[in-house]
C-alpha cells in the first residue's frame, strides 16, 4: 500500500516532534549528569574527596579539595566509554540517544518516500487510475514537506550548538577540579 504525500506529511510531522522531544530529553540528561557530581567519576573516591571551604578576604568562598583523591579516581570520560557516547548502556542519557537517532532515521525515510509517492500518484494519474489532485494542494505539500526539512536543520544545528556548549561546560568542570600548583 502506498501512502499518499498527505499521510507522508503527517507521519514527517509526527516523527519531527519525536525527534525534537528526544533531542530535549538529550539535553535534560546531559544536564542531570552535569549536575550530578556522583555521575562524574565511577570511583566513591572521587566523590567523597577531602573537601574543605574557606571565605577569602573579598568574600569569596575558595575550595580546596584533595588532589589525591581526583587524580587517583578516573573520570567520567576515561571510563571505558570510548567514542560511542558512553555511559553504562542504559543511562536516561543513552536512552535519550537511542531515541533521537530512532526517530531521526524514521523522519528520514518519511521524506525520502514523498518523491515516490509523488512519482507513484503522477503515474496513477497518467494511467487513468488516479483523480488528478489540484496544483495548490501538491504545492502546499511539497511546501510542507520543505517546511519540515528546513525545521530538522535548524533544530539540529541548535541541538549542536548545545552539545558544544556543554562540552565547554564540561571542560570548565574539569579544569577546576584539576589540582593547582601553589
Amino acid at each position: 500500500m502506498t501512502m499518499t504525500t498527505q499521510d507522508l506529511a503527517m507521519e514527517g510531522e509526527k516523527h519531527l516532534e519525536e525527534t525534537i522531544e528526544a533531542a530535549f530529553q538529550i539535553i535534560s540528561a546531559m544536564n542531570d549528569e552535569l549536575c550530578n557530581p556522583s555521575l562524574w567519576s565511577t570511583s566513591a573516591t572521587a566523590s567523597s574527596a577531602a573537601q574543605t571551604t574557606t571565605t577569602g578576604s573579598n568574600g569569596t568562598a575558595l575550595v580546596s579539595v584533595d588532589a589525591t583523591a581526583i587524580d587517583g579516581a578516573p573520570h567520567h570520560s576515561e571510563s571505558g566509554a570510548g567514542g560511542s557516547g558512553g555511559g553504562s548502556g542504559n543511562s536516561a542519557l543513552d536512552e535519550a540517544s537511542l531515541r533521537y537517532k530512532n526517530s531521526v532515521t524514521s523522519l528520514r525515510a518519511v521524506l525520502a518516500a514523498i518523491p515516490n509517492s509523488q512519482k507513484a500518484k503522477a503515474s496513477e494519474t497518467e494511467s487513468g487510475l488516479g483523480t488528478p489532485e489540484s496544483e495548490e494542494e501538491i504545492e502546499k505539500l511539497e511546501e510542507q514537506a520543505l517546511s519540515l526539512r528546513k525545521e530538522i536543520a535548524k533544530r539540529n544545528v541548535h541541538v549542536k550548538q548545545l552539545i558544544d556548549k556543554f562540552r565547554e561546560l564540561i571542560a570548565d568542570i574539569s579544569t577546576w577540579q584539576s589540582p593547582c600548583s601553589v
